[in-house]
């Protein structure tokens, strides 16, 4: 039950299990911002939008339009001039500010004279001239004979200081006509980034409507209906800015229209024929800035001017350019949203490895950047962009995170169990391959070299020496020998598959192999080492009066089974057939050899050019078919062989062997040292 219970938890609260949670909170959570709209997310989407405006750059505005700017250049040209003896007489109307309304009579004659459609003006004459009654009355003259052609800018004034009340506030009675000359709000409503984004309708939309008021039309649309031009009704309410101020609409300074000679040119070049013009205020002294994309950033740190803000507003409808949302209600946003970035996580969920998943779940999200600004910029439609890409790229981070943290917990789980068992460069390779170490786990065919070695004698010497209450000395000692032995076999790139009392099992070519001549060599090697062992042991033992150990080993080649074998409770990776079998009877041969090392031939015929070896001839095996030729392990050739004569001697005098073979094909050549 605790067991049953332990699982459980560790299933629920696994970093997978916590991963898929959090995917889980976030899709939900962004879902659930972008239905109810949080001010944040407005503020983080109307930002990437200004930032689309100026990934795209400029674009061409409309011919159409001009700007006459009352610009830095006007204001310093009239100081300028005001300095000399007999300055034009144009040049007192400039000096201060505001500027005289006799010199906005003199540019709308000659504005309208020279041909202009429209003339907007984006000034504000909310009182009589400071001027004098003469100031009035020169532009009141020019407005009443050209009214038709004319737009005046109003305001509306909000006040709060006694709950919340508008008021229009139009131009001054004393420029007054009959008919009255046509007049549009020049309002905007900032949108939550502080910037102006929405065409004028948005503030009556917004504003005047809810309250009940009575309009007039906006500035944009009231020039475009005095020009005679009906615009399709925009589809959305978002200005289309084309460009930086001062650089995408043209532009020619308000003073070459009052210098003659300048405006002699400027008339018979035509520029203001059949065009709409805006006059507004661009240099700094008159303080007529809004935020704006394009205006106030890294890329372009001058800010746009109303009368420019305008300008856009207008172009927008003129070429109905306006920029709408693609889902029109919140709720369906949401949805949306909870979509999208679901089929985005279920996406990049297929790849195995956490740096794929990572680099899939980027990959998608900058795809839905790139899809949202394609949209935004060319076809004019707004898409949520920040929750859907936040959100994906926060999924596969954290994927990552957890898989990585999976992937690592699983990775020193098994460097732990490997290391116990497998070299370090076994383990190392294993561990470079994490696509492939599960299953490298599972049931596969393999061919390797299996190595069995047992002490021989050893369960009397255990019995004497726990009749001598040496037990405890007994197991240090077993352990002592165990060591050097896996120390062996480990630093010839082998596996230690399991202990069986004082008995070694290992592979070499399990679970990776290096060739089957290296895996074979490594074998060798192995059982070498072990011999050289076991002599220094034998050696110290001897000098600390110890029992003295001998072994036996032996190693077969060819194919098996390998793979994680056992219960739901214990599992081990081990190998299994007929190959492992044969190592263990052949182990157990060298009892009545009387040597140390006895290898098969198949294993011979992989290593004969390397070793010397002393043919046996064909050994009935029990539990197998046919007779195995054997061979006595002498050595590496070049060697020499008295080390291998010195542990023969010793471990036959020890076991007290008796020559009792059976069977042995006699026809066989012999050797020097395979004489019994």
């Amino acid at each position: 039950m605790r067991l049953q219970l332990f699982k459980f938890w560790k299933r629920r609260f696994s970093p997978a299990a916590i991963g898929y949670g959090l995917i889980g909170l976030w899709t939900g959570l962004g879902a659930i911002a972008t239905w109810l709209d949080l001010p944040l997310i407005q503020v983080w989407n109307q930002r990437t939008q200004a930032h689309f405006f100026e990934l795209r750059g400029p674009v061409p505005a409309p011919e159409e339009i001009v700007i006459l700017a009352m610009d830095e250049r006007t204001d310093s040209q009239a100081r300028y001039f005001q300095s000399d003896a007999q300055p034009p007489n144009f040049v007192a109307w400039l000096v201060k500010t505001p500027w005289q309304r006799q010199a906005h009579a003199v540019v709308l004659e000659r504005l309208l004279t020279s041909g202009a459609t429209v003339v907007g003006v984006d000034i504000l004459f909310l009182s009589a001239s400071g001027y004098g009654e003469a100031d009035d009355h020169q532009l009141q003259q020019v407005l009443q004979r050209y009214r038709d052609r004319v737009v005046l800018a109003a305001e509306y004034s909000e006040d709060t200081s006694q709950g919340f009340e508008i008021q229009l506030l139009k131009p001054s009675p004393t420029l007054e006509t009959q008919p009255p000359v046509t007049i549009g709000y020049v309002n905007a409503l900032p949108a939550a980034d502080g910037r102006v984004h929405h065409l004028p309708s948005h503030y009556r939309q917004r504003v005047l409507e809810p309250l009940g008021l009575t309009t007039i039309p906006a500035f944009s649309e009231a020039i475009l209906a005095t020009a005679g031009l009906r615009p399709t009704p925009p589809r959305g309410d978002r200005i289309h800015f084309y460009g930086p101020a001062g650089h995408t609409f043209k532009t020619i300074s308000y003073w070459d229209v009052l210098d003659p000679q300048e405006w002699q040119r400027l008339q018979q070049a035509g520029v203001f024929a059949n065009k709409i013009v805006l006059v507004g205020a661009t240099a700094e002294s008159f303080q007529d800035f809004a935020p704006a994309p394009f205006a106030g950033s890294f890329l372009y740190p001058t800010r746009m001017p109303g009368v420019e803000i305008h300008a856009n507003a207008l172009a927008t409808l003129l070429e109905d350019r306006a920029i709408a949302e693609g889902l029109p209600t919140y709720w369906l946003r949401g949805l949306f949203v909870l979509l999208l970035v679901g089929s985005a996580a279920a996406l990049t969920r297929i790849p195995s490895q956490s740096w794929r998943r990572l680099g899939l779940g980027l990959g998608v999200a900058a795809l839905w950047l790139g899809i949202s600004y394609a949209s935004f910029i060319y076809g004019r439609i707004i898409l949520p962009i920040v929750v859907p890409v936040g959100a994906i790229a926060l999924n596969s981070l954290t994927y990552f995170i957890t898989g990585t943290i999976t992937e690592q917990s699983e990775k020193l789980r098994l460097r732990r169990t490997l290391e116990r068992y497998v070299a370090p460069v076994i383990v190392q390779e294993i561990l470079k391959q994490p696509e492939d170490y599960h299953s490298l786990m599972k049931g596969r065919r393999v061919k390797a070299a299996v190595l069995f070695s047992d002490i021989r004698s050893f369960t009397t010497i255990s019995e004497s020496m726990a009749a001598n209450h040496q037990t405890e000395s007994l197991v240090e000692q077993l352990n002592i020998y165990l060591d050097r032995m896996v120390q062996a076999i480990t630093d010839a790139d082998g596996t230690i598959d399991k202990f069986i009392g004082d008995a070694v099992m290992a592979e070499f070519g399990s679970p990776i192999s290096q060739g089957e001549k290296a895996d074979a060599m490594n074998a060798v090697r192995a059982a070498l080492n072990m011999r050289k062992a076991l002599i220094q042991l034998r050696r110290q033992w001897q000098q600390e009066n110890r029992v003295l150990f001998f072994n036996g080993i032996g190693i077969n080649y060819g194919e098996l089974i390998a793979g994680n074998i056992g219960s739901e409770r214990r599992l081990e990776y081990t190998v299994i057939g007929d190959t492992v079998n044969v190592a263990s009877r052949v182990e157990g041969a060298t009892k009545e050899w009387g040597t140390d090392i006895l290898i098969t031939k198949s294993l011979y015929d992989l290593v004969k050019d390397e070793v010397n070896a002393s043919y046996l001839g064909e050994h009935a095996v029990k539990g197998h078919g046919a007779n195995i030729s054997l061979y006595a392990l002498i050595g590496l050739k070049g060697e020499d062989p008295q080390e291998y004569l010195q542990v023969r001697d010793e471990l036959r005098r020890f076991i007290n062997w008796k020559p009792q073979i059976q069977g042995v094909n006699s026809a066989q050549p012999k050797t020097p040292f395979n004489a019994p």
